[in-house]
């Protein structure tokens, strides 16, 4: 199975401008990232798709590949769409965000095992259990809830399920990793925005609206994504850590012989 694994990287970002340059242990954000997807075996390519020639040389200047991508797009799903239009050899578009420096390469092998194992298989997704309560109930923390087969009913940044009585059910805070089937992808990303969308500000939602479902695979993997100064010290002091072969790393989704 072809895979295309793309990094959506904007240089505009309301709480940490110039995100995907900040560095991390040396290098920028977007080429750590971009470094740990390129480990996921399942992956036939890597791509960075940017509208910033500051990214698209930082990436570039350390031997990667990175493309172009218009500056218009209201959406990171069209600017997804607009990759994939340009490699159709490509059967299956995994989406990782540009912030998310500790992702596992075995996750993004594990989301594309997913299409391989069901060729009815649209839209795939990942989910952690979110344990603090501080953390449920902040609206930064996309839950999600889903059937007993595993596919999504609801994403939310309200705290779902709501614990009206006591219950062993558990919250899952969505992680922004996205896999597609190619052609439904550039169908998706022509779909208009629907009320829920719009509401909670989520474009999954759209996809839900429109009567698809999306699989939702489970991790527990701890993924540190960069949105704050203090997420970027974290972060750094995660893959410091790991340069060192200090033991604090194992756990945070990535392991010291890969940084």
């Amino acid at each position: 199975m072809n895979v295309l694994c793309v990094i959506p990287a904007r240089y505009s970002s309301t709480r940490l401008p110039g995100k995907p340059l900040k560095d991390i242990a040396g290098k920028p954000m977007v080429v750590r990232v971009y470094e740990r997807a390129s480990k996921a075996k399942s992956v036939s390519q890597t791509i960075v798709a940017t509208d910033d020639d500051r990214i698209y040389e930082a990436v570039a200047s350390h031997g990667g590949r990175a493309m172009m991508t218009a500056k218009t797009h209201p959406t990171g799903t069209d600017r997804l769409a607009e990759v994939a239009a340009s490699f159709p050899e490509a059967e299956v578009i995994i989406n990782v965000q540009g912030d998310e420096p500790l992702i596992e390469p075995a996750l993004i092998d594990e989301l594309a095992a997913c299409f391989a194992a069901d060729h009815e298989l649209q839209m795939a997704t990942v989910a952690t259990p979110l344990t603090e309560k501080n953390e449920q109930e902040n609206p930064n923390n996309v839950k999600v809830v889903m059937d007993k087969n595993g596919h999504a009913l609801y994403f939310s940044r309200s705290l779902i399920p709501y614990p009206r009585k006591q219950s062993e059910a558990t919250v899952y805070k969505h992680i922004g990793l996205y896999a597609y089937r190619r052609d439904f992808l550039l169908k998706y990303a022509k779909l208009p925005p629907t009320p829920l969308e719009q509401t909670e500000s989520l474009e999954q939602l759209r996809a839900l609206e429109n009567g698809y479902k999306i699989k939702v695979i489970i991790t527990k993997d701890k993924l540190v994504g960069v949105d704050t100064e203090e997420d970027l010290a974290l972060v750094n002091e995660i893959y410091n850590a790991g340069t060192r072969g200090c033991q604090p790393l194992v756990g945070f989704g990535a392991k010291p012989q890969d940084l």
